[in-house]
Parts: structure tokens; sequence; C-alpha cells
């Protein structure tokens, strides 16, 4: 068997798909998917969701699903993506690597969106001094190229004999010497703080506009590092996502020259994912579209 968490997201592979928490639109006519794969929640604090409702899961899990020892894998991503910027906390992290030393569970980290600097460390899984047995690692890998790939623990990796992975399209030259190049722009232009400094920068712009602006809508600023989303809601109390005034911000701000995403599973999470390599100045350019969308876009929902 194999374990998930709520709205975790793995990608479009027939495995990454069952492994997936969003339906809509990356699963729609696609099933049966595999069986034996359990999804666990993931601790939210935003969401009320805590480490002891997981720590619950799990035990009813293996009290009337399927025995620890049946499980092979646990797949979670340190900050979700796809799943609104829901970035684990430290105490969750440990648990878990805790969870599969105990019963031989193998802790995949993916971080095909969260590696090469985005959470300003190599790895976001440093932020928190755990080490999974294998890490998931493309997107910024490339640089746009097509390239991905797992690293992890030796004894993993060797197990698998000479010609027993692989595929027509892996290991091209081109991408591989791309993926050398950014690991030396990466060290030569100190992206890394980069990373953290644009990420605090973005941070407080969003809590700076939320303080002066009367919207009212803005529910929760996250992230870690350069990866920062915003949550809209309808009421701050009930915390009820507001996906058509997400939708009209992100259509206002496109007008106005500013591509916008979108993520979570309301759709209600603006999220900041800007290249490392971005100028402060273009980081603000881009706030200020977006801090002008949002008022547009609330004053059209009063009117």
């Amino acid at each position: 068997g194999l374990i998930t968490f709520t709205n975790g997201y793995h990608g479009r592979s027939y495995i990454g798909m069952g492994l997936s928490a969003r339906m809509n639109p990356f699963k729609v006519g696609f099933r049966p998917f595999p069986t034996e794969i359990y999804r666990i929640p993931f601790p939210d604090e935003y969401h009320n969701i805590t480490l002891d409702d997981t720590k619950r899961a799990f035990g009813t899990l293996f009290r009337s699903d399927i025995e620890p020892t049946q499980i092979a894998a646990a797949f979670f991503e340190p900050v979700q993506g796809e799943g609104g910027y829901n970035v684990a906390e430290p105490d969750f992290i440990e648990y878990l690597r805790e969870l599969c030393d105990e019963h031989g569970i193998v802790m995949v980290a993916d971080e095909i969106q969260s590696a090469y600097g985005r959470t300003g460390k190599m790895f976001a899984m440093e932020h928190y001094g755990v080490a999974p047995d294998l890490t998931c690692v493309g997107k910024s890998m490339g640089g746009g190229l097509p390239l991905s790939g797992i690293v992890g623990r030796a004894t993993i990796i060797d197990s698998i004999p000479p010609g027993g992975l692989g595929g027509t399209f892996g290991g091209n030259p081109v991408a591989c010497a791309a993926a050398l190049a950014i690991l030396d722009v990466i060290s030569e232009e100190g992206l890394l703080e980069k990373g953290l400094r644009m990420g605090t920068h973005i941070d407080t712009l969003f809590r700076e506009m939320t303080d002066k602006n009367p919207w009212n809508c803005i529910g929760d600023i996250r992230g870690l590092g350069c990866m920062n989303a915003i949550e809209l809601v309808s009421d701050p109390e009930s915390r009820e996502p507001d996906g058509k005034l997400t939708a009209d911000i992100v259509k206002i701000a496109l007008s106005k020259g500013l591509v916008l995403v979108t993520a979570g599973p309301a759709r209600n999470v603006i999220r900041i994912l800007a290249p490392l390599s971005s100028s402060i100045e273009i980081v603000d350019e881009g706030m200020n579209i977006l801090e002008a969308s949002i008022s547009e876009a609330v004053a059209q929902s009063q009117s």
C-alpha cells in the first residue's frame, strides 16, 4: 500500500494521479485508479486540521484497513503546491519520519515545486533538519527544459538493476547541461539568499496591503521562502472560500499584464512563485498590479 495526504499533488502519471487529491481537471476521465492508496489528513492550522487529527487517522488506518508493515511508501510535499501552498509544520515532518522508521516505510518528499532554492534552501526539507529516503526533483532543475529525477539513499537507488529503470527521453544531454549551468548560477548569483530576501519582501507587501485596504477578503497569508500565497475568503470568520472573487482578480490582473496562478481545492488561493532571478523592481510592479486588481474585484463584487 501507499500513503498520501489530502490536498497533495504528485503529477499526471497513472500512479501520480492516484496519489493526488484534486479531481478536476487532473483526474477527470482516468478512473479507475489503483487501490491500496490511503489518504491521510495533512495538518493545516488555518483549516483546523491538527497533527492529532493526522495521528488519529493513521491509528484508524492501521487498525481497520492495512497493517503498517504492508505500507511501502509515504508521499508528501513539504510545501503543497497545487493544494494551496500549505506549509508542513516541523512536528509533522518529525512525526512522519519516526512513523516511517518504526514501520519500515519509505519516506518520499515530493520537491518538484519546492526544490532548487524556491524556499531559500536548495531543498525545502533542509528547513526541517529531517532527511527523507527519496526526494523527487524537477521543474527548476532544468530551467524550463524537460528534466526530472529521484535522489535518495543508495540502499534504495542501487537496488534497481542496470536497465531496470529508464526511458526513451531520459538523460537528454542538452537538458543535463542546462541543469549543471543552473547549479552554477544558483551559487554564483547567491540565489538561495536572494530567495529568502524576496520571500520576506513579498510577505511584507501582502501584510501591508491587507492592513491598509478595507477588503476583508484575505483570510490567510502564508508561505516558505519565495513560495508565497494568499487565501481569498468571503468571510474571515467562517473562512468560506471565495473562488469567484479569486477568478475575478486573476482576470483583472491579466488585463493589466500580470499572469497569476491559483491553487487549493476551491481555487481560492493566489500563489506567487516569482523567478529567483527577478529584480525587486519587477516584484514590486507585479505586487502593485495585484493590489489594484484585488481592489477592483472587491469593488465590482460590492456594486
